[in-house]
């Protein structure tokens, strides 16, 4: 790739093709900023990999990726991000959108991804200093401010079972413990036993709280 300023490759193949030794050469640091693991897909990833090898020691590359919760819809998603921790890699998990999806490496070269689903995506390749700087500095600021993943892993609640699941929607809907614990066949006491149980696990300080994250969770099941 030659030394243009700024760049705009359009689809994967040609992000490959002109760009793929500026991955390779990464050595200090090579940040990411994305709302999903798959943004730099299978093939970006394995004609990148040989030059993305996390430091062992002091002075070796610094592989940051930070997410968004999207990156975690599910026990699946979880598992590969923490291999991929388990592997060197620093994550973090972002709880506010992150405005476009970007690559700062070595901090003298940024590559932003253009918004999925609009055709062919498209990257940009930065080199211009004070922009990668600016760039980087807003990655920075958020990646400071999140929670790496095993502690973002650890606020979550557990595995809901079925029981507490139907519980959590009895909540969200505002019923009567009278009226829910009637509903779902248990005694007034058990019921009011297991939304303890619940408000607890879900770091709830009254009902309505619960209620609320229980319409939160209700994507997850």
């Amino acid at each position: 790739m030659d030394e243009q300023q700024i760049v705009t490759l359009h689809g994967e193949r040609a992000l490959i093709d002109r760009a793929g030794h500026l991955f390779a050469g990464a050595r200090h640091e090579f940040l990411v900023a994305a709302a999903d693991p798959g943004t730099w897909s299978n093939g970006v990833r394995t004609a990148f990999a040989a030059g993305l090898r996390p430091a062992t020691g002091p002075g070796g590359l610094a592989l940051r990726k930070l997410y968004t919760p999207q990156a975690l819809p599910d026990a699946r998603a979880e598992r590969r991000l923490t291999r991929m921790a388990a592997g060197g890699a620093h994550i973090r998990i972002c709880s506010a959108p992150l405005a476009q999806e970007t690559i700062v490496l070595d901090r003298r070269i940024a590559i932003l991804a253009s918004a999925p689903g609009s055709g062919t995506r498209t990257y940009t390749v930065i080199r211009t200093p004070d922009v990668v700087a600016g760039l980087r500095s807003l990655i920075h600021a958020a990646w400071e401010s999140s929670p790496d993943l095993g502690d973002h892993l650890r606020r979550q609640p557990a595995e809901l079972d079925a029981e507490a699941r139907r519980i959590l929607r009895m909540l969200g809907a505002g019923h009567t413990d009278e009226s829910a614990a009637r509903q779902l066949g248990m005694s007034l006491r058990t019921y009011r036993r297991r939304v303890a149980e619940l408000m607890a696990a879900l770091g709830a300080t009254s009902r309505f709280q619960a209620g609320l994250r229980a319409r939160e969770l209700e994507g997850r099941f």
